[in-house]
């Protein structure tokens, strides 16, 4: 399976301005190559590399492999953007927003994150330590004897590859960073012996389990809305001051989401690997597309990061052989666990379950979850039904 490890880069002032002009001017080389390409109609990168190779390297002075790292980083922005417009994730066809996107070329930032291959960058990180030193390609010429930290786990990760993969240089908020891309082996997934664990996600509780263990929402919840305030106080002010802290302040709240999630999705795939069995989750893909909310309710549901937390789970369940399956989220907090009874005046608050059948009442989300259960349960049966007929059949 692929990791992404990330060591922080220590330079030197003159090896930072090597690495700024280098940014600079492979982010300009993308842009004028997008134009290009979008003007041509040409995004296949066998095309582009064979009309625009040679006048991308004249006009920019790009050495050989650099010049074709750009041309791939342009060509896989517009494999996304391409799919990201079939998805519908830019408005339905024809719609203004749509034709917005897909009838301009992309741009690049001055200072957007390049990639480098190991014809690009090499690393010497030594035996031991907590860093190394990296020779890269810059527009100045090679720069050796680049520092580098990062955790002493992450290094010996690198450490262990004989070649490493795809490294990407980012620079962000002053600070100089590489990512490293790997393999490392991937775990067998074990057959959940004993069910599923379900996963009910939500807003007021971010996770809560068929165990019946809830991760409440309301700390993440209470930061983000004081950040809101925050940023509806700074921007009002339209000050140099207020503008430098806003500044400063950017991202905090998605590190801040971002450790909520992996504390919370390290505890589930711990608690299914000790209990040997798989995990269980909503399949919420187009959730935003779908659901209509008053304005006041717009921005906690933008903000909310269930996607995040799924990947969560799914990378570190992968890590640790726990299989995980998608299941389909309808009706599972309408549905009684008990006695399979759907009705949405079930729910009767959004922490009040109450069957109108077999009058059982309990927490709606801890239902939800084991609905979930028992759907992760179905899921796996049909996924192994087709390996266990020829079984049957032989036998």
């Amino acid at each position: 399976m692929k990791q992404a490890v990330r060591v922080r880069v220590l330079p030197t002032p003159e090896q930072a301005a090597a690495l700024l002009a280098t940014l600079h001017t492979c982010d300009a080389a993308a842009s004028w190559l997008s134009g290009r390409m979008h003007a041509d109609r040409a995004l296949r990168k066998f095309d582009v590399q064979k009309r625009f190779y040679a006048e991308l390297r004249e006009r920019f002075g790009l050495a050989a492999q650099p010049a074709i790292r750009v041309i791939g980083k342009t060509v896989d922005a517009y494999t996304t953007l391409r799919a990201n417009l079939r998805a519908g994730n830019y408005g339905m066809p024809g719609s203004d927003r749509h034709r917005r996107v897909g009838g301009k070329p992309i741009s690049f930032r001055a200072e957007a994150g390049q990639p480098f291959d190991a014809r690009c960058l090499s690393w010497q990180l030594g035996d031991v330590g907590r860093g190394g030193t990296v020779s890269m390609w810059t527009v100045t010429g090679r720069l050796r004897g680049v520092r580098v930290v990062g955790d002493p786990g992450h290094l010996a990760l690198l450490r262990s590859q004989s070649v490493i993969g795809e490294t990407d240089l980012v620079y962000r908020d002053g600070v100089w960073f590489l990512h490293a891309v790997i393999d490392i082996p991937e775990p067998a997934a074990r057959e959940p012996l004993n069910g599923f664990l379900g996963v009910d996600l939500g807003i007021v509780n971010i996770a809560t389990t068929s165990d019946g263990d809830q991760m409440s929402g309301s700390r993440l919840n209470h930061y983000r809305k004081r950040q809101l305030r925050l940023r509806k106080r700074l921007q009002a002010k339209k000050t140099s001051s207020a503008r430098r802290l806003l500044k400063k302040r950017r991202r905090r709240e998605t590190r801040f989401t971002a450790d909520v999630n992996h504390q919370i999705s390290k505890g589930i795939v711990a608690e299914a690997e000790r209990t040997g069995r798989g995990i269980a989750v909503e399949n919420l893909t187009g959730i935003r597309a779908r659901v209509r909310l008053r304005k006041p309710q717009r921005a906690t549901l933008h903000t909310w990061a269930f996607a995040q937390l799924g990947q969560f789970l799914t990378y570190k369940a992968q890590r640790a052989g726990v299989m995980v399956v998608q299941v389909d989220p309808a009706y599972t907090s309408q549905t009684c666990h008990a006695c399979g009874h759907v009705d949405r005046r079930n729910r009767r608050s959004q922490a009040v379950f109450q069957c109108g059948r077999c009058d059982f009442v309990g927490h709606a989300d801890h239902n939800a979850a084991l609905n979930i259960a028992a759907r992760g349960v179905e899921c796996w049966g049909e996924v192994m039904r087709p390996h266990a007929a020829p079984i049957l059949a032989a036998s």
